[in-house]
């Protein structure tokens, strides 16, 4: 993940849920909290609707997109960020003994 002044990256892996509702839920937790730590006005508009997509099909692809998010700060001029709520990518649900 990497949070950027005007837009953030995910890498988030296959879920249950379609990426249409993740990003939704997304946005609105991350609207809420904004206004209930006093950062944004309640009801000020956080974000564009929807979000920006892409399905990955292989290691490799993932392993790319997950390097490009982790230097897009860097590219900024910004610190890399780290988050332990992050987990290291593992190949799922690619793993050879599959």
């Amino acid at each position: 993940m990497a949070i950027m002044p005007d837009h953030v990256h995910l890498v988030i892996r296959k879920h249950k849920d379609q990426a249409e509702v993740m990003i939704d839920q997304l946005q609105k937790w991350t609207r809420e909290h904004l206004a209930v730590s006093g950062l944004r006005l309640q009801g000020h508009p956080a974000w564009t609707r929807g979000g920006y997509k892409v399905f990955l099909d292989s290691p490799d692809d993932i392993w790319r997109t997950i390097r490009y998010v982790e230097q897009n700060p860097v590219k900024q001029k910004m610190p890399i960020q780290h988050w332990d709520f992050i987990t290291t990518y593992d190949n799922w649900p690619f793993h050879k003994d599959r």
